[in-house]
């Protein structure tokens, strides 16, 4: 079928379920998952909406010889790589370049994932003037609103067809597309590329990078603020001023918070039915287990005995 719809209770879950991107998830905000995905697939494209009831630190990488163009359908602004992101912008990141969002709770966004051959001969057949250097490198679109709306408004009426008709032939499926191409070039073409961060903002988001790695590389060990700091050349106040900058958090939250979302994974992974759930939590540096268990309660809405009684299956 062309458009198909999956519904999880767990973010990573969903995460793993949009077709042929590489990414994980991690939540942030406290309480039950709940996660929707409509996702229609087209010859040399995919148009997709997804819901989520939980604010989620998305790793993200799209197919390579591709380019994404993602819509906030949210009042609240969401980050890419850092920078926030006005819900009137597009965001956009071309195939096979990691890239980092940071949703807001209750948040849906609409995505465009198309070939960049095609959406290249659409504009030349078109007389549209694409700047593709600047595209390639771009993370924000300020774009016309009436054509955003548009765009929009046609992304849910496809991702809307009735499941049991959109086993759609060929020539059905290649109508739908070319409707996005021309919407997109619409767009694109009414639109300017925001600015490249500032340098010192990017210091900030590299700093941040810096210490992320060093939390996943010492994942076992209790490792404290200080020694955040010691890691990343820099004050506890700067690196306090970095993670609020970046990622709207302090970076105590956020160790907590990757910590918490790496043993969920381990737990709902396949096969991990044998798995302690003290051995996981030790082996992510939680040494007292009744503290952890109170913040896995707390973050997932769940115990985390419940979490490893779901299994979710890797596709």
């Amino acid at each position: 079928m062309a458009v198909r719809t999956v519904l999880t209770r767990d973010a990573d879950a969903l995460a793993r379920n949009l077709t042929d991107w590489e990414q994980s998830y991690d939540q942030i905000s406290a309480g039950s998952f709940q996660g929707v995905l409509t996702e229609l697939r087209l010859p040399r494209m995919q148009v997709f909406r997804e819901s989520i009831s939980q604010s989620v630190r998305q790793s993200c990488r799209v197919w390579p010889g591709a380019v994404w163009f993602g819509f906030p359908d949210h009042p609240d602004c969401s980050r890419i790589n850092g920078r926030q992101v006005e819900p009137e912008f597009v965001m956009v990141r071309p195939g096979n370049n990691e890239f980092e969002l940071l949703t807001p709770s209750k948040h849906s966004i609409y995505g465009i994932v198309v070939c960049r051959e095609l959406l290249a001969a659409a504009a030349a057949a078109g007389a549209c003037d694409i700047d593709w250097l600047r595209l390639q490198a771009a993370e924000v679109l300020r774009v016309d609103p009436a054509e955003r709306r548009r765009c929009v408004l046609m992304l849910g009426e496809l991702l809307a067809q009735r499941p049991d008709a959109a086993g759609a032939v060929p020539h059905q499926l290649l109508r739908w597309q070319g409707m996005v191409v021309e919407a997109l070039l619409a767009m694109l073409d009414h639109s300017g590329i925001e600015p490249a961060a500032a340098a010192s903002f990017q210091r900030r988001c590299r700093i941040v990078a810096r210490v992320r790695d060093y939390i996943l590389a010492h994942r076992g060990v209790a490792i404290t603020v200080p020694e955040l700091c010691a890691q990343a050349h820099v004050s506890r106040r700067t690196l306090q001023y970095c993670f609020e900058d970046v990622l709207g958090m302090s970076p105590a939250l956020y160790l907590r918070r990757l910590r918490l979302n790496g043993v969920r994974r381990e737990l709902l992974h396949a096969g991990a039915a044998n798995l302690a759930i003290g051995a996981v939590a030790a082996d992510w540096g939680f040494s007292n287990f009744s503290q952890f268990s109170s913040d896995y309660r707390k973050l997932f809405g769940e115990s985390a005995s419940a979490s490893l009684r779901l299994q979710t299956p890797h596709p």
